[in-house]
Formats: structure tokens, sequence, C-alpha cells
């Protein structure tokens, strides 16, 4: 492949397995002008990669992170280093995790149905067949585990190699010791890096740097902060283990926070094969960078990163810490009693690479465009975040969805040091625990609140957390309504953050009126001459209205996936409030705005609440001079009025398939506003309603949650929203490539599924099967209190998705029967919302 015209010249900043694999597939691609600089010697650089164990499991409970991990297991699976005896790059030996509680028992079973929703094989397998499998173990301890066959061992330092030589044929160059030392820029886009040895002229700069990644970020100027923790995690090596004879899967203990792998005994001439054991067990060790390489926060930290031409071994290889290792050991012999006759020969506290929610951080720094991040990315997703790192900056888009990885996702506040210690270090702790779905962090909280959080207390509010926000999911108040039809009894887990009081409180909606906190979701203000045209273009549905509409409309990219659905309120000629998903959607539109337009986040100063149900006008109306009336005040649309003293923008659209409004206002009128509707609405049986009650009636009415149900990877017509799509409107962003495309013409599509039996429960995440063959998974799911069933959405094979086709979903081993319906299941003509 040629070079393309006009590509640009690319510096990456660490030649570890990341750097390496990301000059692969950049050049791959046909771009050539790529430089990668490393402050260490080419073939041991020194960071993560240079000491990492190599464990690559492919099952996360994210379906992206298990994508990236099986693209990085074909890919090294293809490699050999025939500088090394044509050493493979990776060895399936298999990986194997073992329980020793019904806690993890129970949570094996739910990763084995989460591999076989993203097309992991994997089986559950006995006591007596972990021990074929692992002879050590002590097969009196163990209920069972979980075995991937093609699960194993990734060598990084030769992937590492043969990929940067395959980067260097075809035009790359790799530098060593050269230590980066600043980042050039010029009008908020960078222009070249700064070394030791010289400067680099760069239109594109990849911070691939591990857990010197910071240090990067701050060498790049004023907000461009890199949201990441350094911790050492302890590993050691055994002594020859008699009954060790290598090959032996990949083994987890997670009961105890350890992991076991063989190595193969090389040295003094002898035979054997010892172990090499990690630990997660011990106290968290932050880690903080020399100081000569850039800011650090060493008061944040345990250990420091010693500079890398003063490190006994590598900067990354830290002294080992035998008393931290001790209880380990002892949890390790208990499991493999032959450990009795070992000892520990080597080890050392190996420094990586965490964030403050685990996952990696990937794609273009706002504050300084050109100027990238790949960075905490274990060497398990490292092929898989390179090509998607790749993609993005030769197509334009990743070819899978990235939105939990992208470096937006964290607010402000997530981004100082102090978060980003809290939840790194929690983030250190729980790798290996039994993690539910909704478990939030329980430091520091709370962060983000809406103007009625003290009122939300006084209610006693069940928070959980998103983005920062505390959100509500019920409230305790309501528990005097918790009668009624009898619910399901939900086993410990679907038990877990839920209440019967969401019951309530999704009924007490449907049959009177609530209020529902719907601040944190995102707002931007679109201002200026030519705002119209400019939204017109860039996003899917008919926005030419007379100023007072609403639109539901898509943001597509290039590609014609849905990258995020917004809703736009036309407030004036050239004003409109949009709101919009995540941060994300921010830099989307800011960045194709034209002069003139003017695209502003005004989340923060501002609120809304949420005023649902069949008494919704009967609360609103006594307190405005407006006409709220259907006539006077219809669906989809906004009018700017007064609640009481309140000055409001009200747009009637429900979420939750009632009657209502959307009431925003600014955050310092907020309580004043929630209290006046709370005060009116008294003699109504007003309550407050969580999103407990939300995500239940939102799944009756058919409403998609952006980012669970749909992503980019999806189309409008496949995600059941072609309605959404005008193409007889003129051009916008991924019309061309809808050409053609139609709901008959579609492969799969999000269908809409309930439970056969109205006592089963399903959460998200389990595998669906059609004629016993697995063919999808489900995205949301809860149970629909109106209609007295469990409700899922699932993306199945077209030819599965007529109303009346049998299901199976796969809930901690049980086969579920469930049937496809018809959608909306709720009010399918619309009458309780247009009343």
């Amino acid at each position: 492949m040629n070079a393309p015209a006009g590509a640009p010249r690319v510096v990456i900043i660490g030649a570890g397995i990341v750097g390496c694999s990301l000059a692969d597939e950049l050049t791959a691609r046909g771009w050539r002008d790529i430089t990668v600089l490393e402050q260490g010697p080419l073939h041991t650089p020194g960071g993560s990669t240079s000491h990492a164990p190599g464990l690559v499991f492919r099952t996360h409970a994210c379906r992206t992170m298990t994508r990236l991990a099986a693209y990085t297991v074909e890919k090294f699976s293809g490699l050999t280093d025939n500088g090394r005896n044509g050493e493979p790059c990776f060895d399936a030996v298999g990986g194997l995790e073992i329980a020793t509680s019904r806690e993890r028992w129970a949570d094996l079973h739910r990763k084995a149905g989460l591999a076989a929703s993203w097309g992991i094989e994997g089986e559950l397998v006995s006591a007596r067949r972990c021990a074929e499998l692992w002879p050590l173990l002590d097969e009196s301890k163990v209920l069972g585990g979980f075995h991937t066959p093609g699960d194993g061992l990734a060598r990084a330092l030769p992937a590492s190699r043969v990929q940067a030589a395959r980067a260097t044929a075809r035009g790359a160059r790799f530098l060593d010791r050269h230590t980066v030392t600043g980042i050039e820029r010029a009008d908020g886009r960078v222009t070249g890096v700064v070394t030791d040895r010289g400067r680099f002229p760069a239109d594109v700069v990849v911070s691939a740097a591990g857990f010197w990644g910071p240090v990067i970020g701050a060498m790049a100027g004023a907000g461009v902060e890199v949201p990441l923790l350094p911790l050492a995690h302890q590993y050691a090596t055994t002594s020859p283990v008699p009954g060790l004879d290598g090959g032996r899967p990949i083994l987890r203990f997670q009961d105890r926070d350890l992991y076991f792998r063989e190595h193969a005994d090389t040295g003094s001439g002898r035979s054997g094969v010892r172990l090499g054991i990690g630990s997660y067990a011990h106290r968290p060790l932050p880690v903080a960078p020399p100081p000569a390489l850039g800011r650090g926060d060493p008061h944040l930290a345990s250990l420091a990163v010693p500079a890398y031409d003063d490190a006994s071994v590598m900067p990354s290889k830290l002294p080992f810490t035998p008393e931290d290792f001790a209880p380990s050991w002892e949890d390790g012999a208990w499991l493999l009693p032959a450990l009795a006759g070992s000892r520990v020969t080597d080890g050392f506290n190996g420094v990586f690479s965490f964030t403050p929610d685990g996952m990696p951080l990937l794609g273009e720094s706002r504050e300084l465009r050109g100027f990238w991040l790949a960075e905490a990315v274990w060497v398990t997703h490292s092929a898989g975040a390179a090509k998607a790192v790749a993609e993005w900056l030769t197509d334009g888009r990743p070819g899978i969805d990235l939105h939990g990885c992208e470096v937006s996702r964290f607010e402000g506040a997530q981004r100082s040091p102090a978060y980003v210690r809290e939840r790194g270090t929690q983030q250190f702790i729980e790798v290996y625990d039994v993690v539910h779905p909704l478990q939030p962090a329980s430091r520091p909280r709370p962060l983000r609140v809406s103007p009625w959080y003290a009122r939300q207390q006084e209610l006693g509010g069940y928070f959980l957390e998103g983005g920062g926000w505390e959100r509500p999911h019920w409230f305790e108040a309501n528990a005097p309504l918790a009668h009624g039809p009898e619910l399901p009894e939900r086993d410990a887990w679907a038990a877990r953050h839920w209440s019967p009081v969401v019951a309530a409180e999704a009924r007490a909606t449907r049959e009177r009126v609530a209020l529902y906190d719907m601040t944190p979701l995102r707002r931007l203000a679109v201002t200026g001459p030519g705002s119209l045209e400019f939204l017109q273009r860039m996003t899917t549905n008919q926005l030419a209205k007379k100023p007072g509409s609403v639109t539901y409309t898509l943001l597509l990219d290039r590609a014609g996936g849905v990258r995020s659905d917004l809703t736009v309120a036309r407030l004036g000629t050239d004003r409109f409030q949009v709101g919009v998903n995540s941060a994300a959607d921010l830099e989307w539109l800011a960045d194709h705005a034209p002069g003139g337009v003017d695209v502003r986040d005004i989340t923060s100063g501002t609120c809304c609440v949420g005023v649902w149900g069949p008494l919704a006008r009967e609360l609103v109306q006594p307190l405005t001079g407006t006409d709220f009336s259907h006539r006077g005040f219809g669906y989809f649309r906004a009018k700017e009025a007064f609640i009481g003293e309140v000055p409001v923008t009200a747009m009637r659209l429900s979420y939750v398939g009632e009657l209502g409004w959307e009431l925003y206002t600014s955050a310092d009128l907020g309580l004043r506003l929630w209290d006046t509707l709370w005060r009116a609405g008294q003699g109504l049986g007003v309550i407050a309603a969580g999103r407990g009650a939300f995500n239940s009636l939102r799944l009756e009415k058919g409403y998609r949650a952006w980012g669970q149900d749909m992503t980019s990877e999806h189309n409008p017509y496949e995600a059941g929203l072609g309605w959404a799509v005008k193409r007889d409107k003129g051009d916008f962003v991924g019309r061309a490539a809808l050409e053609g495309l139609s709901r008959e013409s579609t492969r799969r599509r999000l269908v809409c599924l309930t439970l056969d039996d109205p006592s089963a429960i399903v959460l998200g995440n389990e595998p669906a099967s059609v004629d016993g063959v697995p063919a999808g998974y489900v995205t949301s799911a809860a149970y629909g209190y109106s209609i007295g069933r469990a409700i899922a959405y699932a993306w199945l094979p077209a030819a599965a998705a007529a109303p009346g086709t049998a299901v199976h979903l796969e809930y901690f081993g049980e086969k579920v029967p469930a049937t496809v319906r018809a959608e909306p299941l709720f009010d399918p003509s619309m009458d309780r919302i247009r009343r």
C-alpha cells in the first residue's frame, strides 16, 4: 500500500506493547511518517510491558473490552519472534478460574453467560475437572471452575519486537534513549515533541507512555489531564515445584486475589517448572514518577519510580516487599499444598496503570488537538486498542464502540489528582472482587448533586452514581405505598440495589403524578446565526420547524453508526437547547460548528425536574398563567413560562410514557422550583420517584438508551429508530452510508422480549439463543410493573425478530424462556401521553 497523500507526521511516545502495536497498525494502513520515541532500550523499554505476566482472559463485563482482548489473541497468535528461534507471541494454554465460595461459584456462572454473549468459548467445570486441569489443586477446597481454552499467555516483549520490525520495514523509525522533555503547541494544536536529543515536528502525537502518561500530559499544557494512577502489583516466582509439567492453564484464585502461571526453568542447567504468583491482596501502593520527568504527586504516593538510569533493574520493577506478600503465600499454599515444599526465589512490585473506572484512556484531547492518548492499556487489550486508535486516526472512526474508553468520559472533578487516586486505588482493590453492575464507589461522595439533593435525602433517597452525579433510585418515604400485586421473589444478585419501593413508584407514576430528577442529563445551548443549518447537517431528523418545537433525532458518524441520540428544542430562530448523552457529543458538535455558531455546555448551571403522570396537568397548570392544556401546549412542544416565581423552559415530552413535562431552570432557582411543585402536589398524592421506576417505565414504552441499547456499531434501522431519519430533508452526516438501508434489509435487530414466567428476572448482558443456537445478547432489562412480567431488549438476527419467536435467555446457568413481542408493550396508541 502506498502512503496516502497528505498523511500526517506521527510521533508515538513509548515503545512498549501499545506503542509498537500502534506503529504496526498505522503503517499497515499506509501511514509511513511514524516516529516512535523510547526513553529506554528498545528491546526492554522498562515500562509495564517489560515485566507484565502476559495473562489474557478475554471475558469482561464490557463487550468492548472483550473485543479488544479477542483481537489481541487473534493477532498475537499469528506472530512469531524469528529472532528467538520462532518463539510464538501467544501461547493458548487456556484459563481456569476457580471458586472456593458460593458467591464466586455463582459469579462464574454469570461470567460464563457473559462469555456466551460475547462469543467466547468457555465451560463451567466440576471440582474434579479443575483438579485434572491443575493436578496441584486441593480438590476438596474447590466448588468448581470456569475453563476458557482460547485464553492464554501473551509474550509482550517478543510481540513488541515483531510488530516494531514490521512497522520499521514499512518506513517507521524507532529511536531509543530519547527522553521526552516537552510537547510543543501552537494555536491549540500539537506541533512537535522535544527530547533530550532533539526536536521532532509532528502533526499527531500519541502518548503510549503507560504509567508515565500523566507526566506527558502535564508537558502538553494546562487542561490536558491524564486521569491515571500508577500502582505497584506484587509478582513472585518460586523454586521449581514438583508436579508442574508446563502447559497448564493460567489459574485464577480470585477469592484470595491471586493468580498463578507456569515458568519454564531455563537457569542453572536444571529442568523443572517454576510457579509465577501474582497478588492483588496487598495494600494499595500508589507510585509517583521521578520528579525530573515532570509533575508528579509524591504526597499521594507510597513508592517512587526511579529515573531510568538510576533503576537497579528497570524503572517499573520496584523492590519486593515480603511482608506484603506473606499472607498471599499462605493462601496459595492452602489451595496448592505442594507450595509448602517450595520457596520464593524472586519477586518485585511491578508498576501498572489504573484509571478511576478501570477502563483505558483512548482518543484525542479536546484541550490540545492532535494530542492523542493510548494509555492505561494492559497487554490483554494492547493490540485491540492499538487497532481501534489506528482506525480512528486513519478512518475518522474506530471500528468498534469505544464510548466507555474515550478520554472525554471524565468530568472536571473526576480528573483531579485526589479523585484519581481514590478511585484508582479502589479499582486495584476490586480487581478480583465480585462487583455488581450497579455497585457504586463509596468515595469520594457526594460529588455532584442537584439543587434538591437535601430534599431527596429527607425523603430517604437510595443513591447510586453516574458521571459523578448522585442519582436516586428510590425513596424510602414511599415504602408505605409498596403494596399491591405480589412481586416475584428475587435472588440475592437481582435484589441488590433494588427495593419493592421501585414498583410502588412506577405504579404511582402511572396512577397519579411523580417528580423525577433529570438534572444529570447533559444539556447544550446552540446559538447564533446558522444554528439551524448546522444542526440540520449534523442530525437525521427534520429540525426546520417553528420555534417552540422539540424533536428527537440522531447523531450519526460518517459510516451511519448511531453515535448518540438527541432531543433538540428550538427556543428561538437561532437558539436551541440540545439534550445529549456525553461530553463526546459536545466535542463532536463543537468541532463541526461553523463560525458564528456557539456550542456551550449549560448542564452545571441548570437543573431539570420531570413532572409525569395522569395528574401532571392538575399539578402544573394552577402554578402558571401559561396555557398547559393539550390544545395550548401540544406534545413535543416547548414554552418558556413561570412556575410560581420560577422562570422555566418547559418541554412536553416523556420517557416514562405518561402526560407531563420536563421543567428546566437555573441551578440557583432549582430548590424553589422543587418546593413549589412539592407543596402544590400534596393534595394530588405527588411522590418523588427514582431511576429504578424510570427504567422500568421506559422499557414498557420501548424507549432506547444510547450506549446501552445501541451504539456507533448499529445503524438506525437495526436499532428500530429509522423513523427518526428524514432523508428528504437534505444532506446530513452519515446520510450517504444509509443509502439502500431499511428496516427490512437489516440482518440484526434490537427487539423486545418478555419473559414467559411472570416470576423470572434477568438484569442485562445475558446470552440469547434461538432454537438452541447462540443468537445474541440482552442490552436492557427490568421488571415491567404495569404488564406484570420482566422485559428485556436484545440484539437478535432479523430472522428471529418476528413477534412470537421463542427465545431462551441464560441467567446464572438457567435457561429462561422468553418471547419476542411487538412494541411498545404499554399504551401503543400513545393516548396517555397525548391527553
